[in-house]
C-alpha cells in the first residue's frame, strides 16, 4: 500500500490531494494500492482572500464536501513534527490524542501566518489572518454602537498599507458607516492607514499607485506613511513620531511568513520561510517531500517566484499532487507553469483595480474591476462540491484561465482567477 500524506487544508492542500487522486485514477492506481490522506487543524477550507469582508463566518467550505466524494481520508489534527528520515508525521488530534502517520510521499501545504509584532499592547489589535480573528473583528465592529460614547469609537487604524491593508481599510469605511449612521454618528467615522513605507502599496508597484491613491483619498482615508507603531491600548494607538490617535479598532496586516513547519524540513528557505522547490514542486535535496502554496517558492515566468496568494496556490497544489503520483507510477511529470501574473485589488463598495503582469500595468478599474473582483471572490476560487467527477475535472485544469473558462467567464478575465491576498 502506498500512502500520500498532504499537510494543510487550504487551497494548495485541497488541490494537492485532489490532483493526486485524479492522477492515481488516470494511472489506475487509486483505491486499493494508493491512498491519499489530508491532515488539517480545521474542518473547513477557509476562503482566506475574503476575510477582509463582513460576515467572515460564511467564507468557508466544508472539506468533507470536497475530499469525501473523491475518497481522500481526512484527519483533524495539528501537525507538530515531521521526520523526513523516518517518513513520519506527528500530530495532536482534536481530543488531545497522539497521531502518527507514515508516508511514502509528503506534500507540505500548511500555508502562512501573519507576522506578529512585539511592541507594547500588540494584543489589543485585530487582524484578518484567520477565520477566528476575522470573526472577532467583525463582531467588534458590529458591537461598536453598544460601547460607551468616547473619542475614537468609530475610528479604525489599519497598520500596513499593502494588499491586505488596502482592502480592509477601504472595506472598513463602508462597514463603519453601516453601524454608525443609524445612530447619527456617521460624522465620527474615520479610517487611518499606517505604514513604514512612504508610499501606499509598495509591493504593488508604481503602475496602479496613482489610482490607488485617488481611491483612498475619495474615501477620505487618512495616511500616516513613514511611520511605525510605538504602542497600542484598547482606546488609542501611539505612532513612532509621538502622535496618538484615539481609536477603538486597530487592525494589523503587516506581512506574512510561511508556516513554521517548513523549518522541520532540512532544506533551503527564503526570507519568507518558503522552501525551495524545483519545477516539479519537489523540495530540493529532500527525497519524497513536496511543497505547495505559501510554504513553497518556485520559479515562474523566467525570473520571478510565485507569490503567497491563492492565484499561485491553486495550480501549485494541482501540479504537486499530479507529480507525486507521476513519481510513484513512473508516468509523465509536469513542470509548473502559471498564467500571466495579475492583481485585482478591492478598493471599496463600487471600486477596484486590476493590473496585469509583474510590471503591474493597469487593465481595468472602477465598477468593471469590482465586478471582476466579485466574481473572483464569490465564484471562481470556490471548488466544486459533492460531485466527484466535477471535483476531479477541476483538479485537472492546471491553468486558472482554463478553470475560469469552464466556469463560463470571459477569456480576458480568466487568468485573474485566484488573484488576491493569500
Amino acid at each position: 500500500m502506498t500512502h500520500i500524506v498532504v499537510i494543510g487544508g487550504g487551497f494548495a492542500g485541497v488541490w494537492s490531494a485532489a490532483g493526486a487522486v485524479r492522477a492515481a485514477r488516470a494511472a489506475k492506481h487509486a483505491g486499493r494500492d494508493m491512498h491519499v490522506t489530508l491532515i488539517s487543524g480545521g474542518d473547513d477550507l477557509v476562503l482566506r482572500p475574503r476575510l477582509y469582508e463582513e460576515d467572515p463566518q460564511s467564507k468557508r467550505v466544508p472539506l468533507d464536501r470536497v475530499l469525501g466524494p473523491i475518497g481522500v481520508r481526512r484527519i483533524t489534527a495539528t501537525v507538530t513534527g515531521i521526520d523526513v528520515e523516518a517518513h513520519t508525521v506527528q500530530a495532536v488530534g482534536r481530543g488531545g490524542e497522539d497521531v502518527r502517520l507514515g508516508y511514502d510521499k509528503l506534500v507540505l501545504a500548511s500555508g502562512s501566518r501573519l507576522v506578529r509584532p512585539g511592541f507594547p499592547g500588540a494584543h489589543n489589535m485585530f487582524d484578518v489572518d484567520t477565520l477566528v480573528s476575522a470573526s472577532a473583528l467583525d463582531h467588534h465592529v458590529r458591537s461598536l454602537p453598544r460601547r460607551r460614547t468616547a473619542a475614537g469609537r468609530y475610528t479604525a487604524v489599519v497598520v500596513g498599507a499593502g494588499f491586505t491593508g488596502l482592502e480592509i481599510a477601504t472595506a472598513l469605511v463602508d462597514r463603519l458607516h453601516a453601524v454608525a449612521d443609524p445612530h447619527g454618528a456617521g460624522d465620527e467615522v474615520r479610517v487611518v492607514l499606517v505604514d513604514r513605507a512612504d508610499v501606499l502599496g509598495p509591493e504593488l508597484g508604481p503602475g496602479p499607485r496613482p489610482y490607488i491613491e485617488a481611491s483612498v483619498d475619495r474615501l477620505k482615508i487618512e495616511r500616516r506613511l513613514g511611520s511605525t507603531v510605538a504602542s497600542v491600548t484598547p482606546d488609542a494607538i501611539e505612532l513612532s513620531g509621538g502622535e496618538t490617535i484615539a481609536t477603538a479598532t486597530v487592525v494589523w496586516t503587516a506581512g506574512v511568513i510561511a508556516s513554521p513547519l517548513t523549518a522541520q524540513i532540512p532544506a533551503d528557505r527564503d526570507k519568507l520561510g518558503r522552501l525551495s522547490v524545483d519545477a516539479y514542486m519537489r523540495v530540493k535535496g529532500v527525497p519524497d517531500v513536496y511543497a505547495a502554496g505559501d510554504t513553497a517558492a518556485v520559479l515562474v515566468e523566467d525570473d520571478h517566484y510565485t507569490t503567497q496568494s491563492c492565484q499561485h496556490a491553486q495550480p501549485m497544489g494541482k501540479f504537486a499532487g499530479h507529480n507525486v503520483v507521476a513519481d510513484l507510477t513512473d508516468t509523465a511529470a509536469l513542470p509548473f507553469g502559471s498564467d500571466i501574473y495579475n492583481t485585482c485589488l478591492d478598493l471599496g463598495p463600487d471600486n477596484a483595480v486590476e493590473s496585469k503582469g509583474w510590471d503591474r500595468t493597469i487593465h481595468v478599474t472602477g465598477k468593471e474591476a469590482k465586478i471582476l473582483k466579485h466574481n473572483i471572490n464569490a465564484r471562481w476560487i470556490y471548488p466544486s462540491l459533492d460531485d466527484a467527477e466535477a471535483i476531479l475535472a477541476h483538479a485537472g485544469r492546471f491553468s486558472n484561465a482554463e478553470a475560469a473558462r469552464k466556469a463560463g467567464t470571459r477569456e480576458s478575465d480568466a487568468a485573474t482567477v485566484g488573484t488576491g491576498s493569500a
